[in-house]
C-alpha cells in the first residue's frame, strides 16, 4: 500500500532553484515517486510512497522557508500512482497567467468540509467549480456552475464575460485539493468581490470527512495520479486514462470502437492527425517494451 500525499503551499521563496536539488535527493533517496513543482510564490505537488519516506519529505518541505504550517492531504494506493519522482521549477505552482494575484496577501473566506453543505444550499450562493472540463465531466457538487474551461487560465476571461450572471450574489469556489480558489478567490476580490468563499482542503477533504449518505457531491473526483479518480472516503475509483488526450475513461470505453491503447479514445480520436497517431503508437510501443523488460528482470531474479 503507497501512501499519497497532496500539498501545496503559498510563501515567497527568494531563490526556488537552491532548494530543487536538495529536495529531488532526498525523494530518490527515500524511494518517493511524484511531481513537485517550485517557484518564487512556493510549492505544489503530489508524492508517493512508503510512511517513513512521505514522513521524511515532508519534514523536509516543513523546515522550507515559511512552510512550517504547510498542510496536506493523504490517501492510499494499491499500486504505484507515479513511476519518477520530478521536481520542476516553474513560473507558477498553479498556472493562472495573472501577475498581480497574491494569495499570501489574501485569499477568500475558509469553510470547513462540515459547513459546506449549508453554505452551498443557500439561495443566495452562486458555486463556481473551477477545475477544467474534463474533471468536471466525471463528478461535481449538485448544481455547481460550470466555466467549461480548458485550463485554468482561462476562469479570468470566463468571469469577466460572465460577472453580471452573479449579481447580488455571494460566490463560493471549490477545487480539487484547494489550491486553484487560493488564487481564484484572491482575483475575484481583486475586481471588487468581496462575499467570495471556498472549500478548505477542496474536494479531497470533502471526500474524506463527509459521509455519503450527507453528502452532495456526485460522480468520482479527478486526481493527477494513477488512480486518475477518487469517491467517498478516497476510495479509488473505476476510471482509467486515455494517454493520447489525459481524458479519464470508464472500462466500457475500452470497447469503443474509437479506442486504441495510448493513442486515441472517443474524446480525442478526430482531434488529432494521422501523425500525432503514428507518434503515440511508437510512445506506446517503447513503454510495452520497457514494461516487458522489466516483468523479465523480476522474472530472473
Amino acid at each position: 500500500m503507497y501512501i499519497v500525499a497532496a500539498l501545496y503551499h503559498f510563501t515567497r521563496f527568494a531563490d526556488p532553484a537552491a532548494l530543487r536539488a536538495p529536495l529531488l535527493e532526498l525523494c530518490r533517496a527515500r524511494g518517493i515517486s511524484g511531481t513537485l513543482l517550485l517557484a518564487g510564490e512556493g510549492i505544489n505537488g503530489t508524492i508517493a510512497g512508503d510512511r517513513a519516506g512521505i514522513d521524511a519529505v515532508l519534514a523536509h518541505i516543513r523546515a522550507l522557508p515559511g512552510c512550517a504550517d504547510i498542510e496536506w492531504k493523504e490517501s492510499t494506493a494499491v499500486d504505484a500512482p507515479f513511476h519518477r519522482i520530478k521536481v520542476r521549477l516553474k513560473r507558477e505552482i498553479v498556472t493562472m497567467g495573472q501577475p498581480d494575484i497574491d494569495p499570501v496577501s489574501r485569499v477568500g473566506h475558509y469553510v470547513d468540509p462540515a459547513d459546506w453543505n449549508d453554505l452551498i444550499s443557500a439561495p443566495d450562493v452562486a458555486v463556481i467549480d473551477t477545475r477544467n472540463d474534463y474533471e468536471v465531466a466525471i463528478g461535481s457538487f449538485d448544481g455547481a456552475i460550470d466555466p467549461q474551461t480548458k485550463s485554468f487560465g482561462e476562469f479570468p476571461a470566463w468571469w469577466e464575460a460572465n460577472k453580471h450572471r452573479f449579481h447580488n450574489k455571494r460566490i463560493a469556489m471549490f477545487c480539487t485539493g484547494g489550491i486553484r480558489c487560493e488564487k481564484s478567490t484572491n482575483y475575484l476580490m481583486g475586481q471588487g468581490v468581496e462575499d467570495v468563499y471556498h472549500l478548505k482542503g477542496g474536494i479531497l477533504k470533502y471526500l474524506e470527512e463527509v459521509p455519503q449518505d450527507a453528502s452532495k457531491w456526485d460522480g468520482e473526483c479527478f486526481v493527477f495520479d494513477g488512480r486518475v479518480s477518487v469517491g467517498h472516503g478516497l476510495a479509488e475509483g473505476p476510471h482509467i486514462l486515455c494517454h493520447g488526450c489525459r481524458r479519464p475513461l470508464l472500462p466500457e470505453d475500452r470497447n469503443h470502437p474509437a479506442f486504441e491503447e495510448g493513442v486515441s479514445c472517443h474524446h480525442c480520436v478526430d482531434e488529432t492527425t494521422e501523425t500525432d497517431k503514428a507518434r503515440f503508437r511508437e510512445r506506446q510501443k517503447q513503454i510495452a517494451l520497457a514494461k516487458d523488460r522489466g516483468v523479465r528482470h523480476i522474472g530472473g531474479l
